[in-house]
């Protein structure tokens, strides 16, 4: 079951905002495309990003993917467990598989994205 207390990118990237910190990770079904997750390369702290900017770049048995920011300003926080345990996203990916905190420039810029609804109703689609 999709979260709904966070907001989905079309990219499989979810974002929740507490204040102005957004904690973004993959959702349970960009994992499971991807496969068992064997590395994860996370963001230095301090960096900035800007939306849709990579935030980080995940590894699987399958394929190499992609994490992009689904907002623009300072990563303030990476989850340093998935150095040692990357499948952490397999196992938990809207919690203890997130990647990287984003201090949000400018919150709004999560309009954007997708509802949970909405999100489902996506990979319904194909």
């Amino acid at each position: 079951m999709t979260p709904k207390d966070r907001k989905y990118t079309k990219d499989h990237e979810w974002a929740l905002l507490d204040g102005n910190k957004v904690r973004v990770g993959l959702t349970d079904h960009a994992q499971k495309q991807l496969g068992d997750i064997v590395f994860v390369e996370i963001p230095e702290p301090g960096s900035k990003v800007a939306k849709g900017d990579q935030l980080a770049t995940v590894e699987s048995v399958k394929a190499v993917g992609e994490v992009l920011a689904p907002v623009s300003g300072e990563i303030t926080e990476v989850n340093d467990a998935l150095e040692g345990t990357p499948d952490l996203i397999n196992k938990s990916p809207f919690e203890d598989g997130w990647v990287a905190a984003i201090q949000a420039e400018d919150p709004s810029e999560l309009e954007d994205l997708m509802d949970a609804d909405a999100y489902e109703k996506l990979i319904e689609e194909g």
